[in-house]
């Protein structure tokens, strides 16, 4: 398959880079963040990015969504990077509707529709330590009545602070369940954790949260797979993010490139820098193609999805830190100010690259998957 976007899905993108260089330029995020906003996020931008059809991309047409695929949930990841906006759309529109169309009930899936109009925000709660772990979940659901109680903790949860619904991972007997818990519910706290790109997440302690039974998305045992679903697709998604990030840091740069004038001339045309931006152009098609054929992976279902999802997001993640360096050095000591937007990007992909895994967490995945 061709490693370009399709006629429909450059349209898409465009609207996308409109819309949020119109409605939520880093201008959005410098305000959110100086002005210590409770919540992190602008809801009437999520209710907007509802009416665009934005929101609802992966959800099912069926389910009040656009019902389209994994490469167009990329393509507005990536202008989310772009702009560095703080938005739901990780942890609604990609992780949390992927596990409730997998396998959530007809009443739980009328959340979908929510999501798709922007007036919902779930988040799905998985990690438990400093770093991205899905296969050491060690909160546990004990059979409570006709229903659970859980007890444990998650970290790293996206929006969590805000979120009308969690999806929590845990170990059952039957094996790791996913439930679907009101934040309401007592035994439930939740305290954000403002990261340090002013983006949001939560930490999320269970304590004798006792649930009913129509709680279980799927049924009790049966969780892995929808939750590796999400995690694949968030991966992929994450990816797009990381290389919207790397690719307007660039961007920013060569405009310094060609304005700042040293020694009478401008820094641009000092070889050694030309030769730099050069390889950093190579290295951003290289994670764009990798990020793109995971997508693409994912849309057609193919077997090897999960290892170009992780390819995707070490390769991104790998290059997006290269070019926020690059840019940093480039604008020379200025560039850690706070007023040059660079440094707003080098702090957004520290937080994405430890998002869903880092580039050693993909890069022992892979090794393990060849029997090293």
């Amino acid at each position: 398959m061709p490693l370009i976007l399709t006629e429909e899905q450059t349209m898409l993108q465009d609207a996308a880079d409109g819309f949020l260089n119109e409605h939520a330029p880093i201008a959005h995020l410098r305000q959110l963040r100086d002005s210590r906003d409770p919540d992190g996020v602008s809801r009437d931008l999520w209710r907007a990015f509802g009416e665009m059809g934005f929101a609802g991309v992966l959800i099912p047409e069926e389910d009040g969504g656009s019902g389209l695929g994994a490469v167009e949930a990329g393509v507005i990841a990536e202008s989310l990077g772009r702009t560095l906006t703080p938005s739901p759309f990780m942890g609604s529109s990609v992780l949390a509707a992927t596990v409730l169309k997998a396998a959530g009930s007809d009443a739980q899936k009328e959340w979908l529709g929510r999501i798709a109009t922007g007036e919902a925000i779930l988040s799905l709660a998985v990690d438990e330590g400093p770093k991205h772990a899905p296969s050491k979940i060690t909160t546990r659901a004990e059979r409570a009545g006709n229903g659970f109680r859980l007890n444990g903790a998650k970290g790293f949860v996206l929006d969590g602070h805000i979120a009308d619904a969690l999806i929590v991972a845990a170990q059952t007997d039957e094996g790791l369940t996913l439930f679907l818990i009101d934040p309401q519910t007592s035994g439930v706290a939740v305290e954000r954790t403002v990261m340090v790109d002013a983006h949001n997440a939560a930490r999320v302690t269970l304590t004798d949260v006792v649930v009913d039974a129509d709680a279980v998305i799927g049924a009790a045992g049966e969780g892995q797979g929808p939750l590796d679903a999400a995690l694949v697709l968030g991966r992929a998604c994450a990816a797009a993010s990381l290389v919207g990030a790397g690719d307007q840091a660039f961007k920013v740069t060569l405009d310094y490139l060609r304005t700042r004038k040293q020694f009478g001339k401008l820094i641009g045309e000092f070889q050694a820098l030309q030769h730099r931006a050069a390889h950093l152009f190579t290295e951003l098609e290289l994670a764009r193609a990798a990020t793109l054929a995971a997508l693409q992976a994912i849309d057609s279902g193919r077997p090897d999805a999960e290892q170009a999802a992780g390819v995707a997001k070490a390769k991104a993640g790998r290059v997006a830190e290269l070019a926020v360096q690059e840019a940093v050095q480039m604008h020379g000591g200025v560039g850690m100010t706070d007023e040059f937007d660079v440094g707003l990007f080098m702090k957004r992909v520290r937080v994405l690259n430890e998002l869903l895994g880092d580039a050693g967490f993909h890069a022992e995945r892979l090794a393990r998957a060849q029997g090293f």
